[in-house]
């Protein structure tokens, strides 16, 4: 408690900023606590990180639509190619159906087909076979990524303690919180936010009963404080798959779950991806 008050004293101590014009008048004094500066810092970093972020899905976006008008464009090309080739095909028909090799030399100068070139027909076919190659492999890769990528909360519930620095409920000493807890009902189902494997699932110091789930592309999600797990070590899961149940098993003043998403070995703020 005692330090408790110590922190909201220093929060409300007056910071003294001063304005000193160019010319002769008096100096103008302004007394702002220091929670408000630390607020104002606070929010001008969260609206430069929000902005740069911005940028980031917003680029990722028109590359995404580069590539669908590509893909689309190439589509376009391969419906002409078959439907070229299906008109070929049915007058081709028409012509050996007619029975003798006098009525098709006959009506040979009225098949409305063209010079057929086989050798470019094989490219253009060829080419064709590539590109949808190409495509399966991109939407194959976009889905991966789509499957991999956590999306969601793990239990259907409002956030209790959010991503960040806070006051530790074990010991009341400041911390950095890795993750985000999610205070729910004792039992209630733990769901992956991603498709994945399995990589840890048992008892883990503070974190109690945890269940690490790998997604591949440098992400992996963590469910700490769990009741009961029913998956093991190796288990391929599916984004909304129960893994466990919600505990308080470890360090935990109460049944929740503690979330972490990790990026290329590093913690990331969840909300990100709510």
């Amino acid at each position: 408690m005692h330090q408790i008050r110590k922190v909201i004293k220093k929060a409300l101590t007056p910071v003294t900023l001063m304005m000193i014009p160019h010319s002769n008048k008096t100096p103008y004094n302004l007394k702002i606590p220091f929670i408000c500066i630390i607020s104002l810092i606070f929010l001008w970093l969260f609206g430069t990180g929000y902005t740069f972020f911005t940028a980031i899905r917003s680029v990722q976006y028109y590359m995404m639509k580069d590539n669908l008008s590509f893909y689309t464009d190439q589509f376009n090309k391969l419906k002409t190619t078959i439907v070229a080739l299906k008109q070929s095909e049915e007058q081709f028909r028409h012509l050996f159906s007619l029975g003798s090799r006098e009525a098709i030399l006959k009506n040979l100068d009225a098949l409305d087909s063209g010079n057929i070139d086989m050798a470019v027909l094989k490219e253009q076919i060829k080419a064709s076979m590539e590109t949808v190659a190409e495509i399966k492999d991109y939407i194959k890769h976009t889905r991966d990524i789509y499957l991999a990528t956590p999306k969601g909360l793990p239990v259907d519930t409002k956030i209790s303690s959010p991503y960040g620095r806070r006051v530790s409920p074990m010991n009341q000493d400041f911390e950095f919180h890795t993750g985000i807890d999610l205070s729910a009902p004792q039992g209630t189902a733990i769901h992956a936010t991603a498709d994945g494997i399995v990589s840890f699932a048992g008892w883990s110091g503070g974190s109690g009963l945890l269940v690490v789930v790998e997604h591949g592309f440098d992400m992996s999600t963590f469910y700490a404080h769990t009741k009961k797990i029913i998956v093991k070590v190796g288990d391929k899961v599916k984004r909304g798959q129960v893994i466990g149940h919600v505990g308080t098993t470890g360090l935990s003043t109460g049944p929740h779950v503690h979330y972490e998403i990790w990026v290329k070995g590093k913690p990331v703020n969840p909300s990100k991806y709510i």
